[in-house]
């Protein structure tokens, strides 16, 4: 491993990194490296594990080469790269939806293997009736709802992460909850 580059992943912030970047293209492997797995991870969640390398490298596409617009006062790039992951799953809307829909159909005693990254939460989330209540919710709530919950941003993060301001996530997150509150009292989830 190049020195410089273990001296980037321990000590530069993904700001440094991005702006080194635009004169060393090369230094934005540290910042590939950091939130890749992540990415991929929250992708797969969404759409599956087909399309979710797909959008995970389109995401590390999109964002380096918008690596000159990148605000150096966010010291971390994972919000803004969730912003890039969103707008890139919301394309594939349809197929999320379909996706929720099969879940929903199976049996609760049914394990889901393709789930296996995101562990019991997700296994249990992503099938049955929570899975359709999910597909019911239009898509800039589920993307507030599954960027708290399964990205694990803070509100101002997914602020960020979306660019729109932090009463909008406020009154998204909030309409979702209420959606999913709702379906899960009227027994509908």
């Amino acid at each position: 491993m190049d020195l410089a580059t273990d001296h980037d992943r321990r000590t530069r912030t993904d700001a440094e990194l991005i702006a080194a970047a635009r004169a060393a293209p090369e230094r934005f492997a540290v910042v590939f490296d950091r939130h890749y797995e992540r990415i991929y991870a929250y992708a797969a969640r969404r759409l599956g594990r087909d399309l979710a390398e797909d959008v995970a490298s389109e995401t590390f596409l999109v964002a380096f080469s918008r690596l000159a617009g990148y605000d150096p006062a966010r010291v971390d790039a994972a919000p803004w790269l969730y912003g890039i992951a969103s707008n890139l799953i919301a394309r594939h809307a349809r197929a999320e939806a379909r996706r929720y829909r099969a879940l929903a159909k199976l049996p609760a005693d049914v394990a889901v293997a393709e789930i296996d990254v995101a562990a019991r939460l997700d296994a249990a989330t992503a099938r049955g009736r929570l899975a359709a209540a999910l597909a019911r919710l239009p898509g800039p709530e589920r993307n507030v709802l599954l960027l708290v919950a399964w990205a694990g941003l803070s509100q101002p993060e997914v602020a960020l992460a979306l660019d729109v301001p932090a009463g909008t996530v406020r009154s998204r997150l909030h309409r979702a909850r209420q959606e999913m509150r709702a379906s899960l009292s009227e027994g509908t989830l």
